[in-house]
């Protein structure tokens, strides 16, 4: 089976191109950077350089193939430039399903967030949830769009079979960047460069291990059901009890600081303030990201575990190979 992946040098992206090689597909896959595509050392991947902006690239990728896993996504704190999460979430997203129709692409499994569904307010969260509050980010209202004209415009009217994937807090071995912050959360608490507990350390997080998502994409391809969501996460647990599991699995203890959420804000309010006086510092945090501490986010799997055979790797596990991977590289 050949399949076409963006984002293919992504946290999730390249964990599936290998996911996927190592099934035996044949890949085409999307890139924009060539100093990280050579850097993965990906032979085996036909790759072609461009964007999700841009359908012409879209169309040559897609050529041939059976099936797309559209993982491309502009998922930073702070957009660059006004619009940006429209022009790459929502938009780009278009141009993925006008190329599958184009390229009459048999199935598209799209990956978006949990985050859609909104805090945990009235019982744990699943597909059938709707935010009871204005989704907090930018990336999460974008990735809701994106939804919504998936569903009402390409599977309702033209008839375009894709499956909605939904990851919660993804982590593991991989790339450190914002796209795998948690990764980067435990690896800095290890090495005694983490010393905040959000809050009080109370509030309650799904957090997925990475191989458990990849393997859930490659589950929504076999089995998903069109316009269906599938949320891929992991357990449900607080802070304190995450960086409680950090240290017991690192056999590192450092003490952690209860920050509370108000002086959290005031903290993003300065680093936004920061960025209306010099445009080119971007604020690692927002308000609308600190906003999120105050809510629970606890989440169920059940739907993908009885639909698509999804598992989840239990977090002492997963934090365990976490750290074995930050001691090979």
């Amino acid at each position: 089976m050949k399949v076409f992946v963006t984002g293919g040098t992504g946290f999730i992206g390249e964990k599936l191109i290998r996911h996927l090689l190592n099934k035996g597909f044949e890949v085409n896959a999307l890139y924009r950077s060539e100093k990280k595509k050579n850097q993965l050392g990906l032979v085996q991947v036909n790759w072609i350089q461009g964007d999700i902006t841009d359908e012409s690239c879209l169309n040559r990728g897609m050529e041939g193939c059976d099936a797309v896993f559209h993982v491309a996504a502009y998922a930073v704190a702070w957009e660059e430039h006004p619009g940006d999460f429209r022009k790459y979430n929502v938009q780009g997203t278009v141009n993925v399903m006008n190329a599958a129709l184009n390229n009459k692409i048999k199935k598209v499994v799209f990956t978006s967030t949990a985050g859609i569904f909104g805090p945990s307010f009235h019982g744990t969260i699943n597909e059938k949830s709707v935010s009871p509050i204005p989704h907090f980010t930018g990336y999460e209202r974008s990735k809701a769009e994106a939804e919504y004209v998936i569903i009402n415009e390409y599977i309702k009217k033209k008839g375009l079979n894709v499956v909605i994937v939904n990851p919660t807090r993804v982590f593991g071995p991989g790339a450190l960047n914002q796209s795998n912050s948690t990764t980067l959360m435990i690896k800095k608490y290890i090495e005694g460069k983490w010393h905040f507990l959000p809050g009080d350390g109370r509030a309650i997080g799904n957090y997925a291990f990475i191989d458990d998502v990849v393997e859930g994409h490659l589950q929504a391809l076999e089995k998903g059901r069109t316009g269906e969501n599938y949320i891929l996460g992991g357990e449900n647990i607080s802070y304190q009890k995450f960086f409680d599991i950090v240290s017991q699995v690192s056999n590192k203890k450092y003490r952690l600081i209860p920050i509370p959420v108000t002086l959290m804000l005031g903290v993003a309010y300065c680093f936004v303030g920061l960025n209306k006086i010099y445009s080119r510092f971007l604020p690692p945090i927002t308000p609308a990201h600190v906003s999120k501490f105050s809510y629970n986010w606890e989440t169920s799997c059940n739907k993908a575990i009885n639909e698509l055979g999804y598992k989840i790797t239990p977090f002492e596990q997963a934090v365990k190979k976490t750290v074995l991977y930050f001691k090979q590289i």
